[in-house]
C-alpha cells in the first residue's frame, strides 16, 4: 500500500464512505482476517471471535484516541430481527454497537447471547420463592 492511498484510509470519515477492503490479523485471537463472506462493505470485527478495536468516536470516523481492544459484551435485536453486538473497550469503558456480519460464528454469538442466563443475578434453585413473591406484589 503506498503512502498516500494510506493517508487517505486514515483521513476523518474515510470509512464512511469508502468499503473496507483490507485484509487483517485480529488483535484478540491471532487469526487473519479478510472482508470477503461480511456480507457488507465494512468489516469492524473478528468473525472468530467477535472482538473489535477502539478506533470509531462515530462509526467509520477513526477518531478514538484509545485503540483499547473491544471485548463483545452483549447482544441485541433490532424490531426487524437483526442482531448487534455490543462491545465495550477494556481500556476507557466506552460502549458501542455492531450489526453481525454475515461470516460472524454462529456458536460465539450464542454464547454471548446465553451468557445472563447461565450466570442469573440470584441463585437459581431460589426461582420459585422468587416466582412467588412477585405474585403477592400484584
Amino acid at each position: 500500500m503506498n503512502r498516500e492511498h494510506k493517508r487517505q484510509q486514515y483521513q476523518k470519515g474515510y470509512y464512511q464512505n469508502h468499503k473496507c477492503d483490507e485484509i487483517f490479523t485480529c488483535k484478540h485471537c491471532g487469526r487473519e482476517i479478510v472482508p470477503e463472506g461480511a456480507g457488507s462493505h465494512h468489516r469492524n470485527h473478528c468473525p472468530y471471535c467477535l472482538y473489535s478495536l477502539h478506533l470509531d468516536n462515530e462509526p467509520g470516523d477513526r477518531a478514538a484516541d484509545c485503540g483499547g481492544h473491544m471485548e463483545p459484551v452483549g447482544v441485541w435485536v433490532g424490531k426487524g430481527g437483526e442482531w448487534a453486538i455490543i462491545h465495550r473497550c477494556k481500556c476507557c469503558g466506552a460502549l458501542s454497537s455492531n450489526r453481525i456480519a454475515a461470516d460472524d460464528s454462529p456458536l460465539m454469538l450464542m454464547s454471548i447471547a446465553l451468557k445472563p442466563l447461565a450466570s442469573p443475578p440470584f441463585p437459581i434453585e431460589r426461582i420459585a420463592e422468587l416466582n412467588d413473591l412477585i405474585d403477592n406484589l400484584k
